[in-house]
């Protein structure tokens, strides 16, 4: 039994719907899958164990306009993908336009969310069949519920597991080697925790014995790197790689402070020891899912405002702390949320998971 997913845009979408697949392949035995998903994010979907086959999109080469799209190689080989396999079912968990429009090309019957659940309902025009699926809910819970009414199988409530089988049998790094990583940078300027905190975070982390690695995705990132990396010799930033080698640098990182980003999610993929700071967003519908996950988020009235620039009107807040003193914290939600006790946070889930040195557990098929 084969099935296609088709989830296509962003790290943290495509982490959220793994569980579904682990739940599917306990639910029904012998199904596999394949996925159809952004040419940039196409190693991530093979890290679970039913996955057998993935296929690259970029989305930057269609066209709305069909005339348009004859023209294009990439829609032709795409295309052909899609129709190399008869599908069992055909899934967009998601609710984009693209997807559903994607899903007519699929040999197989199309399964997708009803208008009152789809992130975009003019996605459900394209669909066979539609499913209503309460919003209100965190993403890895929507995509479990959608995946078994498609099926055709009752919900477990069984604990979700991602099903990654992605490599990670290597000693988490301890002694002058032990190290911890920080995702400074985000989409939104509201999810950035201001730079002198991470600064004043990477001398606690220092004072521990621990190196701070920073990874960075973008010219943007890579300056908010470069500006943390100033608190001294023990921060540096990661050079641009694949999210396969950066998976494997988590394996053996002691633990993660992050921003609402998408490497966040595969952090907790890996159920690496994790701190998220959330400001605008609301972690409790799309925040990092896993074990040793710890959510943050900011103690102000506004917040989650879930806007990417910040309106608020209140008075200005100054740091007060060494590193940066007198200046703004921007946005203010996050002053909240001070170094210290982030910190103080960090190291009890890194005590948790390391009292004793262990290999990273690989999830199991079963």
């Amino acid at each position: 039994m084969r099935v296609l997913v088709i989830k296509t845009s962003t790290i943290g979408d495509v982490v959220n719907t793994l569980p579904a697949l682990t739940d599917a392949t306990q639910m029904i035995p012998g199904i596999r899958f394949d996925w159809l998903v952004e040419a940039s994010l196409q190693e991530i979907p093979g890290w679970h164990y039913a996955v057998e086959r993935v296929i690259p999109l970029e989305t930057r080469k269609l066209s709305r306009n069909k005339m348009r799209n004859l023209l294009n190689s990439h829609w032709w080989r795409v295309k052909r993908q899609l129709r190399e396999q008869d599908y069992f079912a055909v899934l967009d968990a998601e609710g984009l336009w693209i997807n559903g429009w994607l899903s007519r090309y699929a040999s197989g019957p199309s399964y997708g969310l009803d208008r009152e659940s789809a992130r975009e309902p003019a996605a459900t025009r394209f669909y066979d069949h539609r499913i209503a699926i309460a919003k209100g809910q965190h993403a890895v819970e929507r995509a479990r519920q959608f995946f078994a009414k498609a099926l055709g199988y009752d919900f477990p409530r069984a604990v979700a597991n991602n099903g990654v089988t992605i490599a990670r049998d290597d000693t988490v790094a301890t002694g002058d080697a032990a190290y911890v990583m920080f995702f400074c940078g985000a989409s939104w300027p509201t999810k950035r925790w201001p730079v002198f905190y991470w600064q004043l975070l990477a001398e606690l982390a220092a004072k521990k014995g621990y190196r701070v690695l920073i990874p960075w995705r973008d010219e943007e990132e890579k300056q908010i790197a470069l500006q943390v990396a100033e608190a001294g010799d023990h921060v540096e930033l990661i050079p641009r790689t694949n999210y396969t080698d950066l998976a494997h640098q988590l394996g053996r990182s002691a633990g993660v402070v992050a921003v609402d980003t998408g490497l966040t999610h595969i952090a907790a993929a890996l159920n690496t020891p994790c701190v998220s700071l959330y400001g605008p967003t609301d972690p409790g519908l799309s925040g990092a899912y896993g074990q040793n996950q710890v959510h943050l988020f900011a103690n102000y009235n506004c917040s989650p405002c879930m806007k990417p620039d910040c309106e608020y009107q209140g008075p200005k807040v100054k740091n007060q702390l060494s590193v940066g003193q007198g200046q703004y914290v921007e946005p203010p939600c996050f002053s909240s949320l001070m170094p210290g006790y982030v910190f103080d946070v960090l190291q009890q889930q890194m005590d948790v998971k390391f009292s004793s040195p262990s290999k990273i557990p690989v999830e199991s098929e079963s």
